[in-house]
């Protein structure tokens, strides 16, 4: 039976020539080398070294065996570093980006799935804009993100659409919403738009810009806000309509502004929601388990692709 104790005695000296510098490499006694590698040849039914002077050759099996011996032990050190990865990951920190709005997208709960698996780490979701993550990924800050992106093809990273949230149009006047809003209805809107920061490569207003090129305008805002919080209630308020993911309305309009309504666009317009790494990045598992829980997440509350 082999070992891989005897494996390593055997690379040790096919490298060196030498016993007595396999030995010293790897801290034995020289009787000891010796002793694996007559272990060796004897479970092989092979002679792996002839002695030449103070130094031993290796045989031509010696060379056949060389390269299984180094991907066995490659594979062994794999492993063993593969269990330190997860074990150092079940205390360490958890670092994960996700777009602005994942406090309605199952944020809280997407901690929680977290730490009822490991409970002993820490975690930490980071991004207001999904702008913002996809710089700290670029960068190498992070792993790893949920992000809505706008575009598929970004040079140098990966990004994998898993679902899609439609955008609706919001307001407090029903003759507003009681059909479909079409881009010239949308071009001449009053508007309260989120994510003032970031309006030049907000997803949502991108898409928007698309919805509305042919009209030969941007979207209008009246009022520019950050949070979409502030948005759904200066809607409800009755001092402008805005255009938000159907999730947020779903969830924000009966709380922050009962008496609005929503009605799709037409043509029908979508938010996408992807993952974002690196191209080419071997992701940690810790970066891989917020991907699967995320991504189950996602796609239980907008449409899955």
């Amino acid at each position: 039976m082999l070992s891989l104790h005897q494996l390593t005695c055997f690379l040790a000296t096919y490298e060196h020539g030498s016993l007595t510098a396999a030995a010293e490499e790897l801290g034995y006694s020289q009787p000891s080398v010796s002793e694996q590698i007559r272990t060796l040849e004897k479970s092989l039914g092979v002679q792996l070294f002839r002695r030449v002077g103070r130094g031993v050759v290796p045989t031509t099996v010696a060379d056949t065996l060389r390269p299984h011996a180094e991907q066995v032990l490659a594979a062994v050190d794999e492993a063993q570093q593969s269990v330190q990865e997860v074990k150092n990951f079940e205390k360490g920190t958890i670092r994960f980006g996700m777009f602005g709005i994942a406090r309605l997208y199952g944020g809280s709960r997407l901690i929680a799935d977290v730490l009822t698996r490991y409970p002993g780490v820490r975690v930490e979701l980071i991004g207001q804009n999904s702008t913002e993550v996809f710089e700290d990924l670029r960068r190498g800050r992070l792993e790893a993100a949920m992000l809505a992106v706008s575009t598929v093809e970004s040079e140098g990273m990966t990004v994998t659409p898993v679902a899609r949230e439609e955008l609706v149009y919001i307001s407090a006047d029903p003759d507003r919403t009681a059909s479909p809003v079409t881009a010239h209805r949308l071009s001449t809107a009053s508007l309260v738009m989120a994510e003032t920061t970031y309006r030049a490569v907000d997803s949502t207003r991108i898409t928007l810009r698309q919805m509305l090129h042919e009209t030969g305008r941007n979207p209008p805002s009246r009022i520019e806000v950050e949070d979409i919080e502030t948005a759904v209630e200066l809607v409800g308020m009755g001092f402008a309509d805005s255009v938000v993911p159907k999730g947020a309305a779903q969830q924000l309009l009966p709380r922050l502004a009962p008496n609005a309504s929503w009605a799709s666009l037409r043509p029908r317009v979508y938010d996408t929601f992807a993952v974002v790494h690196r191209s080419g990045a071997i992701l940690s598992p810790a970066a891989r388990l917020m991907i699967e829980l995320a991504t189950k997440r996602i796609q239980a509350i907008a449409e899955p692709l």
